[in-house]
């Protein structure tokens, strides 16, 4: 049986993984800028559709694939790519410097949120390495309920975080310029993200 010290456990482990500053944490506060709240709720259930079938294959045995040098390759650079078309969408958004009452719309929070744990390395990474001992130890308690305990107690972090930030970027709706200064400042950081996540992998590859 799985109680309550291991559902502790989850959300203290959980909380390295989601509270961390990342593309995630970046793009909530970018999109958060332009839709409130409801952004980051939306970019957390695009996380979901690909966090929550990644935990259950984990359970079944898929981590291994995933230590293949080619698919690790593959999704580091096409996680970099896109983090990097993002900060320009960004930055291109900041330089034009529309208007509070109309706020661009160039793309889907949830397909964002999707997209950038799917071609994320660091997040597989993080569940290979640090949520497959806590999946394991879910499915071998109690199955599918234990899988079902472990990410109800690590997702509602996910939640609670990239709603949380994406509320504060939208207070930058305040003024023009916070709100323009947020989003070239948020375009460099994910910038920042998708560079060393480019450069890692090659750096992989050359050794």
């Amino acid at each position: 049986m799985l109680g309550l010290g291991f559902i502790l456990k989850v959300i203290i482990i959980s909380a390295s993984g989601a509270l961390a500053p990342g593309p995630l944490t970046a793009s909530a506060a970018s999109l958060g800028a332009r839709g409130g709240w409801r952004a980051g709720f939306n970019e957390a259930v695009g996380h979901m559709t690909v966090e929550l079938p990644l935990v259950l294959a984990i359970a079944y045995g898929l981590h291994y694939i995933f230590e293949i040098p080619t698919v690790e390759t593959t999704f580091g650079l096409v996680g970099g790519a896109f983090l990097l078309f993002f900060a320009y969408l960004t930055l291109r958004d900041a330089l034009k410097n529309p208007g509070m009452k109309d706020p661009p719309r160039y793309g889907s929070a949830i397909v964002t949120g999707a997209a950038l744990s799917l071609f994320n390395p660091y997040f597989i990474a993080w569940w290979i390495g640090v949520g497959t001992p806590l999946v394991i130890e879910a499915f071998q308690a109690m199955y599918l309920v234990g899988i079902a305990i472990l990410y109800a107690s690590h997702v509602w972090l996910d939640y609670t975080w990239l709603t949380l930030i994406a509320s504060l970027g939208s207070l930058s709706k305040v003024k023009a310029t916070t709100y323009k200064a947020l989003l070239i400042a948020l375009a460099l950081a994910i910038a920042y993200f998708g560079i060393t996540m480019i450069t890692n992998t090659i750096t992989t590859i050359m050794k």
